[in-house]
């Protein structure tokens, strides 16, 4: 058993889990959670060009890592809620944090990118 995790080290569990939460859908599914409780069909919508296979996928890994809660409500049709546990929130207030960060902060990012390849271009 771990008593705190390594993401550097390649064999400790605590990378997978960082990727499972930081990774490209699974910190935007977390962004949105924490809004609040959504269905699966919310949540695809939410998050623009997810897949299902890919959200169930994010979804399954980040349930297992118990970031997500997954509620199934005995009615026909099935109705299955997705909302974030304590650790889920945790997380998810981070990233959205971070998101808010790269939003206010855009310009500065499309400066850069546009000397980037102005320099790059320079070199060819």
């Amino acid at each position: 058993m771990y008593s705190r995790g390594d993401v550097y080290d390649r064999n400790c569990p605590s990378r997978t889990i960082a990727n499972h939460a930081t990774g490209h859908w699974g910190s935007l599914v977390l962004g949105k959670l924490l809004e609040g409780t959504m269905r699966f069909s919310e949540l695809r919508r939410a998050v623009s060009g997810v897949s299902e296979k890919m959200l169930a996928q994010t979804l399954q890994a980040l349930e297992r890592d118990g970031l997500v809660h997954r509620e199934v409500h005995p009615v026909i049709p099935p109705r299955v809620d997705y909302s974030l546990t304590p650790l889920g929130t945790h997380a998810a207030e981070r990233i959205s944090e971070l998101f808010g960060w790269i939003e206010r902060n855009l310009p500065d990012f499309l400066a850069a990118r546009e000397e980037y390849d102005a320099r790059r271009a320079e070199n060819v």
